[in-house]
């Protein structure tokens, strides 16, 4: 038996979607990223959107999982109208799995309800991705356990009754529970209720094109925050994973994303993850700030950073070359280093030269590092190497004028 079709009109409806995680540990980028594409639907069409903690596989359930996917959702700027907590609603489930057996749908096993699947027919649907229909078997599809023995509901049966009761009209869940949809319509049409509008995204897939999981360590939204992406940034790039908006733009405000996004504008191939792109995005965005706003973030990031004499003056130089916000201490502190003889005579060179300058500018800084340099026969490489302590880095002059004299000669006499 088929369903309704996708054509009906959004703006007829009063359109309600939901966010569905197990509690069984961290989400990662691509679970997340299913819930941006519910928020950003619920947002463009003036609906509402609930987070549902899926929690009835009391065996698999880890502590603190809630919490952190509120946490990540909340970082990313993410809000929901309501939370539910399925265990918390286990005589609903009991309620409708009875009906079922009342009316001959389901029998009850030894303690447990299992519910009978017609075994003519087909169960289809158009998927609102793509807009393809997908079929089944009746006569592939095995009769299945609603109801287990310590009272809690299977997954298909909470997942129906709560998506009933909570009037979900759009149903935008990863493609891997495409096998369990017909089981889905098979109760929807036991109960005689209207069936919701199915969306199923594609994975998100690794550069060698292998899924993303938390078991080939697939990275959480707070992994990216420990690593000094920003926020807006993330979400940005998430939002590109499978979604295109018009004129292929990738760099967008919330706002933005609100105004364009739609289902039929969610590529039906996989996505693929590519750090490097991140990273470049996440820059653009760090050279978006002004300086205020970014030592903001920085002190957020790492709040030690103010530890850091004159921090403030190092962010013109920094932001520039910057890929998060971890980056800043890579580029401004120095390291300790073993110098060559070729780097100790440039050592002895530039500490005679700079104790000679007459002004600590980087327009006097810069000629006298040079002839430093050519006089003991070294490379720009090995000025970077003696002043910093690595082969690269900040424009030398300048960084040595923000620490000032004092240091930089201090620096010298240590290394020889």
């Amino acid at each position: 038996m088929s369903i309704r079709k996708t054509s009906c009109k959004i703006q007829d409806m009063n359109v309600n979607v939901r966010f569905a995680p197990s509690p069984t540990g961290t989400l990662h980028v691509g679970g997340i990223r299913t819930a941006l594409f519910n928020y950003f639907f619920s947002e463009s069409n003036k609906g509402t959107f609930i987070l549902r903690n899926e929690d009835t596989d009391q065996a698999r359930k880890v502590e603190g999982s809630l919490e952190v996917t509120e946490q990540s959702l909340k970082w990313l700027g993410v809000s929901w109208d309501t939370l539910v907590t399925q265990s918390e609603r286990l005589e609903h489930y009991k309620k409708y799995a009875m009906h079922l057996v009342s009316d001959g749908k389901a029998k009850e096993e030894e303690g447990a309800i299992r519910f009978f699947v017609p075994k003519t027919d087909k169960t289809s649907w158009t998927d609102a991705i793509g807009n393809k229909e997908i079929i089944f078997e009746n006569k592939d599809i095995e009769d299945f356990i609603i109801l287990k023995k310590d009272g809690f509901p299977t997954y298909h049966l909470a997942n129906v009754v709560d998506d009933h009761l909570m009037e979900i009209t759009h149903v935008i869940r990863g493609e891997d529970w495409i096998p369990s949809t017909p089981k889905h319509i098979l109760l929807y049409q036991a109960f005689e209720w209207n069936v919701p509008i199915f969306a199923h995204v594609p994975n998100v897939l690794g550069i060698d094109g292998k899924k993303l999981s938390k078991r080939r360590g697939a990275k959480s939204v707070l992994d990216f925050k420990g690593e000094g992406y920003l926020a807006e940034a993330l979400l940005n790039y998430l939002m590109l994973l499978g979604w295109s908006p018009k004129d292929d733009r990738e760099i967008l405000s919330k706002e933005e994303i609100i105004k364009d996004f739609s289902l039929e504008k969610i590529n039906s191939a996989p996505a693929i993850f590519d750090s490097k792109k991140l990273d470049w995005l996440n820059g653009e965005y760090i050279r978006s700030l002004g300086d205020k706003e970014l030592g903001n973030r920085l002190l957020e990031f790492d709040s030690n950073i103010s530890n850091i004499p004159n921090f403030e003056k190092y962010l013109p130089l920094a932001k520039t070359r910057m890929k998060t916000l971890a980056d800043f201490r890579l580029l401004v502190e120095d390291k300790n280093v073993q110098l060559l003889d070729k780097q100790r005579d440039l050592n002895i060179n530039l500490e005679k030269n700079y104790l000679n300058l007459k002004q600590w500018t980087a327009p006097f800084i810069l000629p006298a590092t040079f002839s430093a340099r050519d006089e003991s026969g070294a490379t720009t490489q090995d000025i970077y190497t003696v002043l910093t302590g690595k082969p690269s880095g900040l424009p030398f002059s300048e960084k040595l004028e923000i620490e000032g004299r004092e240091k930089t000669l201090e620096r010298l006499r240590k290394q020889k």
